[in-house]
Order: structure tokens, then sequence, then C-alpha cells
């Protein structure tokens, strides 16, 4: 990951309050966003910044084209979830902050472990 201005991490909460699902698969958290290809270009900017995230698409179907990226496993623990921590919060967005820290609590053995995992490694 790339080291974030103040600009692009206001951008990067603001785009995943807005746009985000919070959630997971049953084993781990993950963090999608899907938007229209118009989109595309801010997609690449999630890419050069989170490079172990998956960009995915474009999807044609349904008569709509989209894009979905995600950020899941080390990326996202390691990578995404620091930047969102005490940023996404009631006084900015209740329904987001619901999500968020339901995501967080539902998953945090898996959060605990692979931070921990991360700190062995140095």
């Amino acid at each position: 990951m790339t080291e974030l201005s103040e600009f692009e991490h206001g951008l990067l909460v603001g785009l995943l309050i807005g746009e985000a699902s919070f959630g997971g698969d049953g084993k781990q958290p993950q963090v999608t966003v899907r938007m229209h290809v118009r989109h595309e270009a801010l997609f690449r900017w999630l890419m050069d910044r989170f490079p172990d995230t998956r960009l995915y698409g474009p999807y044609h179907h349904g008569g709509r084209s989209y894009y979905q990226w995600m950020a899941r496993g080390t990326a996202l623990v390691r990578d995404v979830l620091p930047l969102l921590e005490g940023k996404v919060h009631s006084g900015v967005d209740g329904y987001a902050a619901e999500r968020f820290e339901e995501m967080v609590s539902r998953y945090s053995g898996y959060i605990s472990r692979e931070r921990a995992r991360l700190e062995a490694i140095g």
C-alpha cells in the first residue's frame, strides 16, 4: 500500500461510507465497492493505492455494467481497516458506522489473529 495524503485518506473514507458493503464470507471480513464502469478511474485509483486488493469486471448483465473492488484478508486488515477505524462513526454516518462495527465485531477473531500474525512477521 502506498502512503495516502490527507486528501486521499478522506476520499477513501468518504467513498467507503457512501458506497461500500461491509460484510464477509462467514470466514473473513470483506469490504466491497460495486459501481458503474463510468467510475473506472476511481477503481484504478484504489488499485494503485491498495495493490493487494482485487478488482473484478467489468461485468455486463441485467442492463448494468459495473466493476467490483474487494478488500479482504491481509489487505483488509493491514491496509484498509486502520484507515477506517475511528473515522467511520455515527457522528458522520450512523448507518455506515453500524455496518462497519457489525463487520468488525462479527470477524473480531479473524482480525485479531491476522493482526497478531502480521505483528509476528514484523
